[in-house]
């Protein structure tokens, strides 16, 4: 996979900008915070080595029954600081 790289993707900087805000976020209400469209290819490329995200997911059901993910930061990249900083 070529992900890219989150010092220079805006994308990329807004899902983890959400997410840094703390708790669980299902595929609809990251993908509508973060204004992206393929919210699992996003995950993907922040969890990449070359980012070295640590977000979890799991599989759960939204208020009305149905199926969804949810996602959670457990720990930013290193040395990110916030969206556009690094140490």
């Amino acid at each position: 996979m070529k992900a890219a790289n989150l010092k220079t993707s805006h994308r990329l900087q807004r899902v983890m900008s959400t997410l840094m805000r703390g708790g669980e976020w299902s595929t609809l209400e990251l993908g509508a915070t973060a204004q992206v469209q393929a919210v699992n290819s996003a995950v993907s490329e922040l969890r990449h080595p070359k980012n070295g995200a640590q977000i979890d997911c799991r599989q759960g059901k939204d208020p009305k029954g149905n199926r969804c993910w949810y996602y959670r930061l457990i720990a930013p990249p290193p040395g990110y600081l916030q969206p556009g900083l690094f140490q």
